[in-house]
């Protein structure tokens, strides 16, 4: 990961700069030739007004302008904009902070970190702007459609023994789901095999042969009639791994729409169904002063109406 504390530019309302290395070799006669032909959907007009506000400099902070001459291996810095960035209406809590550490409760439909069309409306951004912390970097990650604990680092030099935890899985992480219930289905149990990208539909993983990889401790909290809230442990940290070994066993996660069947893949979020995922828990041993942490989401799901049509099993 490129180091940004060096960068030309600072962090603006949460967001860092973004950059791109102009490719060696290249055949265009001026930087503007080059980021028109690299940026199509920004459009010319739009890159010369940026040239021409000094927006786009390189990594000494000098202003590239719409004559300067393509510079192959050169670094261009430039501040990502989304026009039409949709507004998350749910806030994150913060549970916990220190010279080294910030737990947030992160709200369903929020992204964790600046990606696609999600930039000041992540969770990232908006403790950086909260907090004045500039420096502050996410220790894991969560799925946007998941709430609950989210650790972040705000001391840059503390990362590293931060994450080295969840590398070595010396963090204890508990999640609770709500589902449908399944009386055949003898609790507690342990889910361990290997998941994988469906090469024909990246949006999914899927369960192949092979050394497991997705370890999930499973066990039943309580049942409200068809539905039924789940206790989750996983042992290792793969791409929708609870959302996937819950839909292996028929009991997909409720408004979960891409298992255990993909029904959609739309951006258009309905706020009103929220998947009912929540990351409840969070235990280890804080690598920097030695003592034991402990944080939990006061979140609570939302259990579907009863005579909601149930996943097939």
């Amino acid at each position: 990961m490129l180091d940004l504390s060096n960068a030309p530019l600072p962090v603006v309302n949460g967001v860092n700069p973004s950059f791109i290395n102009l490719p060696p070799g290249g055949q265009w006669p001026t930087v503007l030739a080059f980021l028109v032909e690299r940026f199509p959907m920004v459009g010319e007009a739009e890159l010369r007004r940026r040239l021409q506000a000094g927006e786009l400099v390189d990594d000494s902070g000098v202003a590239f302008n719409v004559t300067t001459p393509y510079r192959p291996k050169a670094r261009l810095w430039y501040y990502r904009q989304v026009p039409t960035e949709r507004v998350i209406p749910f806030e994150e809590t913060i549970l916990y902070q220190d010279r080294y550490l910030v737990v947030a409760d992160k709200p369903h439909f929020l992204t964790c970190v600046p990606a696609g069309n999600h930039l000041y409306e992540t969770l990232l951004s908006r403790l950086r702007y909260k907090l004045a912390m500039p420096q502050l970097t996410p220790i894991h990650r969560l799925d946007r459609e998941t709430a609950g604990i989210m650790l972040f680092c705000a001391d840059p030099a503390s990362r590293g023994a931060y994450q080295q935890l969840f590398a070595t899985r010396e963090v204890q992480k508990e999640y609770e789901a709500i589902a449908p219930y399944r009386a055949d289905l003898a609790l507690p149990l342990r889910l361990a095999n290997r998941l994988e990208e469906d090469p024909a539909n990246r949006f999914q993983m899927i369960t192949v042969a092979g050394e497991v990889n997705a370890i999930t401790d499973i066990s039943l909290i309580e049942r409200r009639g068809n539905w039924a809230r789940y206790r989750l442990q996983p042992a290792t940290g793969k791409k929708h791994q609870l959302r996937a070994h819950l839909g292996s066993l028929g009991i997909g996660i409720a408004n979960d729409p891409w298992y255990p069947v993909l029904t959609s893949i739309t951006k258009d979020d309905d706020f009103s169904r929220p998947l009912q995922l929540l990351a409840r828990a969070i235990s280890f041993t804080d690598p920097v002063s030695g003592e034991p942490r402990y944080f939990r989401s006061p979140r609570t799901l939302s259990w579907p109406p009863a005579e909601q049509a149930l996943q097939p099993v």
